[in-house]
């Protein structure tokens, strides 16, 4: 049975899915949409800004969701863990003074993009002195499992191991509790939503696109993804309003 949050009738709030925030892959890379320039990203943050927006990580989000909370607010995520978000994405989500959640692959911190090889180049993941600087400097550290895997695909004592492990690990690492999960392909079923429910998250969030409603089961939120090539009118239009 699904699960409703407790947001207003009517309410619709937009969480925006990134990836990488770097500069863009040559024409004709797979998946070259989940590529933000820096320059991108940052004129995104400043024009919400402008818009009178917080940017929020999925725990400062959660008080809105549950209708605990008003205000003009976006959530702010990033999938994988890359080093390219602590490097340019940080610095400006701290200029706007907006939080954001990254979404760990927990034995990629220190590594790469292992899951794309063949698919993909490689791509760093952030150091554990990165992470840690992450989530000391205000931001949010969630789990993106173990080893980035399509977990509906999975035996369940496997997908069980995925996300319940995530979680000890990232813990580990950071000394605090970690509730934002987010599902690797956007992969989930019933069984893997209660998983996630069971081993402690909060909140979970998919690829499903659509904004954040009294319909959702906090377990799976819609995001929406933002793309290398989205303008202002189509970032504003399709995104957030």
């Amino acid at each position: 049975m699904r699960r409703s949050s407790s947001i207003s009738r009517g309410t619709a709030i937009p969480i925006l899915m990134y990836h990488h925030v770097v500069a863009r892959p040559p024409r004709g890379t797979p998946s070259r949409y989940l590529f933000v320039e820096p320059r991108r990203f940052r004129a995104q943050m400043r024009l919400l800004k402008l818009l009178g927006y917080r940017g929020c990580s999925m725990a400062e989000l959660a008080p809105h969701l549950r209708g605990e909370a008003s205000g003009k607010v976006v959530g702010i995520t990033f999938d994988d863990g890359f080093r390219n978000v602590y490097d340019h994405a940080l610095p400006v989500l701290e200029e706007c003074g907006f939080t954001a959640t990254t979404y760990f692959v927990s034995r990629q911190v220190n590594g790469h993009n292992a899951w794309d090889t063949g698919f993909l180049p490689q791509m760093p993941c952030m150091t554990k002195a990165e992470l840690r600087d992450w989530q000391a400097r205000g931001q949010e550290v969630g789990a993106h499992t173990l080893d980035h895997e399509r977990l509906a695909a999975l035996p369940i004592a496997a997908a069980e191991r995925q996300i319940a492990g995530s979680k000890a690990e990232l813990e580990d690492m950071i000394g605090r509790p970690v509730e934002a999960f987010s599902y690797p392909y956007g992969s989930f079923s019933e069984a893997v939503v209660e998983m996630a429910r069971g081993s402690g998250f909060t909140t979970g969030t998919t690829t499903l696109s659509g904004k954040a409603t009294a319909t959702h089961d906090p377990l799976r939120l819609p995001r929406m993804t933002v793309g290398g090539s989205d303008g202002y009118l189509r970032f504003l239009g399709r995104k957030i309003f």
